[in-house]
């Protein structure tokens, strides 16, 4: 970065040498944005759902009470170092531990969607704690879960066999991930899911 550039830190203008700079990574220079490359470098990495909000209850439909299909999620501002993407969906509120709903990786990193009831072209799925390839839907026992959609960006694309699951995933994945976007849905078997 250069002396005089300006720089821009939560949507906040400052000058060099105000404010605290020991969050570098999270500073953007003016200069450069003109550069489709770069604006898009320093896009934050999100991933959201038109089906649910984050936080929000995940509609039956994408659970063990209703079509148990996963839901469309939309990808946001992936980094441009990024050779593929990973998907991780997990239940941490399980009885038994950590559940593991999805497993999908070698994701291409142009992919902006993953469309309802489809993985993405390209990508590899893994077992869940189910011991099934696939998506595994909300399926609580008894009060409400929750699910964290994670999302990984990678610098490489991992040589994994095809059917790994989640710990073979994230052995892959040490040292290797750029950024991590996430999305979180509750869900719990009333009728007061939505649709």
């Amino acid at each position: 970065m250069q002396v005089n550039d300006i720089i821009c830190y939560h949507s906040r203008r400052m000058k060099p040498g105000q404010g605290d700079l020991t969050q570098q990574a999270k500073f953007v220079s003016f200069k450069g944005l003109k550069n489709p490359e770069v604006r898009r470098a320093h896009m934050e990495f999100k991933l959201t759902s038109p089906a649910f909000n984050n936080g929000s209850q995940i509609p039956s439909r994408y659970t063990c009470d209703g079509e148990n299909i996963n839901p469309h999620l939309t990808i946001h501002g992936v980094p441009v170092q990024a050779k593929s993407l990973a998907l991780l969906v997990e239940d941490p509120d399980a009885p038994a531990g950590l559940y593991t709903h999805w497993v999908l990786w070698n994701i291409p990193p142009e992919t902006r969607e993953i469309r309802e009831h489809t993985a993405p072209w390209g990508a590899e799925e893994g077992y869940n704690s189910s011991k099934e390839i696939g998506y595994d839907g909300p399926c609580p026992p008894s009060g409400m879960h929750r699910y964290f959609f994670r999302l990984y960006a990678l610098d490489l694309k991992l040589k994994l066999a095809a059917g790994s699951d989640r710990q073979a995933l994230e052995r892959a994945m040490e040292q290797h991930i750029l950024a991590t976007a996430e999305l979180m849905g509750t869900y719990a078997r009333t009728n007061e899911a939505p649709l």
